[in-house]
């Protein structure tokens, strides 16, 4: 499997150019990598030097880059899920739609994204690949998906199974899913394949918990407002469980101000890129390998029956703890998350909790 590397913060503070150097500097190492882009426009592939397609292409040696774009992507999945519409109802009621005629709705292509970056993973030709998201609130909520997907799936699975609802798709679930997810799932009871899904949802929630699998940057500049993006953008990556490695200061010095703002995460000043020079940029990157040692997003104590959460950038007011079912939620900013609590804790009721040091700590 490749490390995942992406890189977070406002717009306009050269998240895509330190998302190049850092290709390049994979790639001068030797290691296979993929530059993947979420932005179907010119400007990427301007810097790059060569247009970008939706197949990969060579930039230079071990270094490739690909766009995301949606509208084929969804014309082609459609058009799969239209043949086995074909196979499996009598009557086909999607065969009159054509996927040249899809529009993609809001949130469709963050999807769409996530299960290309999915297959570009598991296609074990990457060492490494970079992903040039949008960087902010809309990409996080994209790599949490597995997780809120998962939920979705443990809590409304058995309401699904017993309804008239689920009974009467049950015949056309297993193909869909098959087809949108391409993933092999067998089985006489499409419902019993859920147990695949969650599988597959298991292994993107676990690469993005694993700071040696995926991991994301800040990036900033001096500015007030960049640097209170970014710090927002820390505190609400921790809520899908994603680990902030450092931070990168675009053109401008590393202040005491700045310093204690991402304490104890580490900044590093970078230069700004020459079309002809890439190196000085490449060198003032930092060592991307020592994202294992930030701050963990969550930790759980069996023995001391404790739950500790790094939510960083938000106070006290701004956080929320919720027990209503047999797991607890946590609402930090704009993001929520519930907790899937091992067996020794499932179902305990929480006896008390304190914000202290940019940490949650909930006991049980």
């Amino acid at each position: 499997m490749a490390l995942i590397l992406t890189f977070l913060g406002k717009g306009g503070t050269g998240r895509s150019t330190i998302a190049i150097a850092t290709a390049k500097k994979y790639a001068a190492q030797g290691k296979r990598v993929l530059l993947l882009s979420q932005d179907p426009g010119p400007g990427l592939g301007i810097l790059l030097g060569t247009p970008l397609t939706s197949t990969p292409q060579e930039i230079a040696p071990n270094f490739k880059a690909v766009q995301v774009q949606s509208a084929p992507m969804l014309e082609r999945r459609w058009d799969e899920v239209k043949k086995l519409e074909a196979q499996y109802v009598r009557t086909p009621f999607f065969k009159q739609i054509y996927g040249q005629e899809l529009g993609v709705l809001p949130g469709m292509d963050s999807a769409l994204a996530l299960n290309e970056l999915r297959e570009y993973d598991e296609s074990k030709q990457y060492d490494a690949i970079v992903y040039d998201g949008t960087g902010g609130m809309d990409m996080l909520r994209m790599l949490g998906m597995p997780e809120i997907l998962s939920w979705y799936i443990r809590r409304f699975r058995q309401a699904l199974e017993d309804s008239d609802l689920g009974k009467a798709l049950s015949p056309f679930i297993q193909p869909v899913v098959s087809t949108v997810l391409n993933v092999d799932l067998s089985g006489d009871n499409p419902f019993q394949s859920t147990q695949q899904v969650n599988n597959l949802l298991d292994r993107g929630k676990a690469a993005l918990a694993d700071p040696n699998r995926t991991a994301a940057y800040l990036v900033t500049t001096a500015d007030e407002s960049a640097i209170g993006t970014a710090r927002y953008l820390w505190g609400s990556s921790q809520q899908i469980g994603l680990t902030v490695g450092g931070v990168i200061v675009n053109q401008a010095p590393i202040t005491k101000t700045i310093a204690a703002d991402f304490e104890p995460l580490t900044a590093v000043s970078v230069p700004a890129h020459s079309d002809h020079n890439w190196q000085p940029l490449i060198d003032a990157l930092p060592d991307f390998s020592e994202a294992t040692r930030a701050p963990k997003p969550i930790d759980i104590n069996i023995a001391q029956r404790q739950v500790s959460l790094f939510l960083p950038s938000f106070d006290k007011k701004q956080i929320k703890l919720i027990q209503s079912g047999p797991e607890v939620t946590i609402e930090a900013g704009d993001q929520r998350r519930n907790i899937l609590l091992p067996p020794a804790l499932t179902g305990k009721s929480v006896t008390g909790a304190k914000f202290q040091n940019g940490y949650l700590i909930i006991s049980f």
